[in-house]
């Protein structure tokens, strides 16, 4: 069978598989209430999220709002956070190594070489992402968090200048003391170690995690270190509560770089030759800071304020120029909030400063320096609204201020200083939300977002500011329904979405070593994003209880308008995004301290070129896991836990950097291989 008769057969086999309902369980011992672990995500009516900045829950939510909790967190070894995003309907995470990641929520971000933009990123609500845009949540591992809320599409505006989504992270918040410590083991050599814990008081409560990966890499030149450290601290008061958050993170990575079609093909371990010669690595340190109080001013009035700092510095060691970079930027963001019977209601202020410094130097010899500040602030308010108790109506937006100025630091090319002020950006947005008994829900909505450019797309080719570059700004309308069907056994979540983009921003590379921006006209993005959760059968003995989780994507984006050196790319889809991708989980339980989990993983086609002149084609990923749970004493568990990944040995990219250019005589490299067959092992104590 080829790859493209089985895309067109793939969502029907899944929908098989995965929407099986709960007549296999007819003869199991009803007398057992089906019960969910509590630290899982199945049930929708029970999350709790913080959603627009208005805790809720995920039933009543009006809006998208994806949740990873639990074991979800780590769906297999836990060394890359890809594995966890990736079962997310509407969000793809491509993995290059662990150093070079590019997460794509519904289309937005495909273009950027070789990180994440366009996406906005925060940890205990306090900004990850710097002011260029760049987002890196990969670099938290899953054992410091108990939950991830992804918002996908502009309307998560609300969070900043996102336009494809925003990522929030949460740290725990356990009433009870707990510790745990973990280690595993796998392929080229990597070791993964961490430990955890929380402590409480009456009034005070402490949680840490220190984790540490270590491996060799599958390619050459592919070494990787990563040590991170988060811990949060809460005082309580009968009228106020402070929260303080820290992380500290540390990493170095060799760059074997993409490679051409013969070498991936051939020789996939190797590192780009140029990249290897010289031994090219990214070196990265950098620390977050932040407190926020809570003060509850009346039964129904609460304000909440947080100060907070960041801090990176930035090594590259690359071929053709090295990039030394250091970023400093504080911020506070403020909100008065109002509960009431029939209306919920935020005012709120987001401001930050930021200095970032960088400078490119070849041969100990200094090529350009320069600094730049950037200012960013917003006003939001957002009013919900319930006329009735089953419908919820949402009125928000925001009113947005960027300024920035450049500082040239070299004078051996001329000063090239120049500032921007851009224009005020309001993003309104409506969402509804019906709640049809605890069954049925459904919601639609409409938003708009912006992103602005980074400072490598702010500047003309040659180091001058830009003043014509342009945020990107796009509407979102959306629609979709909830359903908790046949008694809690199958849980579904089905959205459609439409983005209208225009300006749009595109990295463009003109040498190997010069990027600059420009705005591409008008884009079309267009899905259906499905996600299914199943409760296949539930026995009181063996073969005890098995779960399903599908998330399936189907999406089109296209260029409406576009010309780039003369060339119409009018009509043809976007490179870097696939057509379409699933996600099968199988979770059995067997007997009650077994857990097999099975993932299958389908990426369909994209292309490789604005052109799509180049298309790669679609690939199948199989990972198995198998956990068992031992309890030493009462106080004390083991768990014990082995898995394969990419069970069947395939061949792929996991990786694509779109409109790769040709130097010389070499092949565009348009690929990163991604890990073949591969095994781990490891084991957690809780205490």
């Amino acid at each position: 069978m080829t790859v493209k008769s089985l895309t067109k057969t793939l969502p029907l086999i899944l929908l098989l598989l995965s929407g099986q309902n709960h007549v296999f369980g007819q003869d199991a011992d009803r007398s057992a209430t089906y019960q969910q672990s509590p630290d899982s995500a199945i049930l929708l009516e029970k999350i709790t999220i913080e959603g627009f900045r208005l805790s809720s829950h995920l039933r009543l939510f009006p809006g998208n709002m994806a949740v990873v909790s639990g074991d979800e967190l780590t769906p297999a070894d836990g060394s890359n956070l890809a594995a966890t995003l990736n079962t997310i309907p509407g969000v793809s995470m491509q993995s290059g190594t662990y150093a070079t990641n590019r997460i794509v929520i519904r289309g937005m971000g495909s273009r950027t070489p070789y990180n994440t933009n366009r996406i906005k990123s925060y940890l205990n609500d306090i900004p990850v992402t710097a002011s260029d845009g760049i987002s890196t949540p990969e670099d938290i591992d899953a054992s410091g968090l108990a939950r991830i809320e992804v918002i996908r599409g502009p309307a998560s505006a609300l969070y900043g200048s996102g336009l494809g989504g925003s990522i929030n992270l949460f740290t725990p918040d356990k009433l009870q003391q707990e510790g745990m410590f973990y280690m595993n083991h796998g392929s080229f050599s990597t070791l993964r170690t961490g430990l955890s814990g929380t402590v409480n008081t009456p009034k005070t409560s402490w949680q840490g995690s220190l984790s540490h990966l270590k491996s060799a890499g599958y390619r050459d030149n592919n070494e990787f270190n990563r040590t991170t450290f988060i811990t949060t601290g809460k005082w309580r008061q009968p009228k106020w509560t402070l929260k303080s958050t820290l992380m500290v993170n540390a990493s170095h990575g060799e760059i074997p770089s993409s490679l051409g079609k013969t070498r991936f093909e051939n020789e996939p371990q190797a590192a780009a030759p140029n990249w290897a010669e010289i031994e090219g690595y990214k070196r990265i340190r950098k620390a977050l800071a932040g407190v926020t109080l809570f003060n509850s001013l009346s039964p129904t009035l609460s304000s909440q304020l947080t100060l907070y700092g960041k801090w990176s510095d930035n090594y590259e060691k690359r071929p053709f120029n090295n990039l030394d970079d250091q970023t400093m930027s504080a911020g506070l963001r403020g909100k008065l909030s109002q509960t009431r019977k029939l209306t919920d209601w935020v005012l709120g202020i987001d401001w930050s400063a930021e200095q970032y410094k960088w400078k490119l130097d070849k041969d100990n010899a200094l090529l350009n320096e320069n600094r730049e500040n950037r200012s960013n602030l917003s006003l939001f308010g957002i009013v919900n609204y319930r006329p009735v108790p089953k419908l919820n109506i949402s009125l928000a937006g925001t009113l947005n201020h960027i300024s920035y100025r450049l500082t040239d630091l070299f004078a051996g090319d001329g000063d090239r200083s120049g500032s921007r002020n851009f224009p005020l950006i309001a993003s309104p947005r409506i969402g509804i939300n019906y709640a049809a008994g605890d069954r049925f829900a459904f919601f639609a909505s409409a938003g708009h977002g912006f992103s602005m450019p980074s400072p490598e797309e702010t500047l003309l080719p040659e180091g001058n500011v830009n003043p014509d570059i342009k945020p990107e700004q796009g509407i979102q309308y959306e629609a979709g329904t909830r359903m908790n069907l046949f008694n809690e056994a199958l849980e579904a979540e089905l959205s459609v979405y439409r983005i209208n983009l225009r300006n749009l921003l595109v990295t463009k590379r003109i040498t190997e070593d010069i990027f600059t921006g420009i705005n591409a006209g008008k884009t079309c993005h267009q899905g259906i994003e499905l996600l299914l959760r199943n409760r296949i059968f539930d026995f009181a003995g063996f073969p005890g209880k098995l779960k399903s989780t599908l998330s399936y994507t189907f999406s089109r984006n296209r260029f409406i308008d576009f010309t780039d050196d003369g060339n119409s790319y009018d009509g043809n889809d976007l490179p870097g995004i696939p057509e379409q991708y699933a996600q099968l989980q199988l979770f059995w339980n067997p007997a009650p301290y077994l857990t097999m989990h099975t993932h299958f993983q389908y990426t369909g086609n994209q292309q490789l070129n604005d052109a799509n002149t180049l298309n790669y084609e679609g690939y199948f990923l199989l990972n198995i896991k198998v956990m068992a749970q031992f309890p030493v004493n009462k106080t004390l568990s083991l768990r014990v836990f082995a898995g394969i990944n990419n069970l069947t040995d395939t061949h792929y990219a996991s990786m694509l950097l779109v409109n790769a250019p040709a130097f010389g005589t070499g092949e565009p490299r348009y690929y990163y291989p991604g890990l073949p067959r591969n095994y781990y092992a490891g084991m957690e104590f809780r205490f």
